[in-house]
């Protein structure tokens, strides 16, 4: 398996990975928009046997107490594996890639919402650890938080707002 940065060519084979995989459109939607309007992100593709088995995005994240653009924390949402290839690995390459390419991009945190039981094996926190709160109504165990740095958090609070792009797709 190979997990290598999404190019234009992959677009409709990522969009049907999330489609597949969430049984519906909304995701690969998500994807299609945040490629439009939010620069930087980081795109990454699992490939096999040359077809793209999964796809993971980060995109930078604002805390309401900052300026918008200017916090270091990326998110990462939304991630898909086709079925076929779930429990296989593929997710945790995806991640621990995209984890590092972040550090090395120069973020200092990682948010995620997510399975609070899958999540937690890369490192990540429940967010209310480090005064992060999620802009979405959910249980606190499921929005997490992870330094790429060391104290790569400090001083940062609040509440965590993704893309405008999110809230319109989702909704």
């Amino acid at each position: 398996m190979e997990i290598r940065p999404e190019i234009p060519h992959d677009y409709l084979a990522v969009s049907k990975v999330h489609q597949l995989a969430f049984g519906q459109e909304a995701e690969a939607n998500l994807v299609d928009q945040l490629r439009l309007v939010v620069n930087p992100y980081l795109s990454l593709v699992a490939i096999k046997q040359d077809q793209i088995i999964g796809h993971i995005f980060f995109t930078p994240v604002d805390l309401a107490s900052e300026l918008p653009m200017t916090t270091g924390v990326m998110g990462l949402a939304p991630m898909a594996v086709l079925s076929l290839y779930q429990r296989q690995g593929v997710g945790t390459a995806l991640i621990r890639e995209g984890l590092r390419l972040c550090q090395q991009m120069g973020s200092k945190a990682v948010v995620v919402l997510g399975h609070p039981e899958y999540y937690p094996r890369f490192g990540f926190k429940p967010s209310i650890e480090y005064g992060l709160y999620s802009e979405y109504d959910v249980p606190p165990e499921a929005f997490m938080a992870m330094e790429l740095t060391p104290k790569g958090l400090d001083g940062k609070s609040g509440l965590v707002k993704y893309h405008p792009v999110f809230k319109q797709i989702t909704e």
